[in-house]
């Protein structure tokens, strides 16, 4: 994976893509360098190991639901991100908030027919629900 110009950085750490014109953080150099962005990934690992589990009849129900929505809120946040625009972040920032709306109920309907215990569930929803709280405030911010 090359990485062109995605995340990618310099020798002395900075990223080779800069930044939208939007983001007047200087420590936000990259879409990596996201809060938002890095507990969405936590959240895919997450997602990806509860469905491991899952029954192969579920290969095309739930598993792929989840793992779908889940793999949705980063992607989603980067490509608003490389959009270029406040107003289009802004609009793919609450694409990918849809997405976490419509993973939680999957979550738990998944604890519910017995192919995740509760505890996972629990610790899956928090990070839901951290992340919903952090794309809205991130949206907020945008004004």
């Amino acid at each position: 994976m090359s990485g062109e110009g995605f995340g990618v950085r310099d020798e002395e750490g900075r990223a080779e893509t800069p930044a939208p014109s939007f983001v007047t953080e200087p420590e936000i150099q990259s879409y990596e360098d996201l809060r938002v962005w890095q507990k969405g990934v936590v959240l895919c690992e997450l997602v990806y190991g509860i469905t491991r589990s899952f029954p192969g009849t579920e290969r095309f129900g739930l598993t792929s639901q989840l793992r779908r929505a889940a793999v949705s809120v980063p992607s989603t946040i980067v490509e608003g991100w490389g959009r270029g625009s406040k107003a289009e972040y802004a609009r793919f920032l609450k694409i990918a908030r849809g997405s976490l709306f419509e993973l939680r109920p999957q979550l738990i309907i998944a604890e519910r027919i017995g192919l995740c215990p509760p505890e996972t569930v629990a610790t899956s929803l928090r990070t839901v629900d951290q992340i919903r709280r952090m794309l809205h405030g991130l949206v907020r911010s945008l004004g």
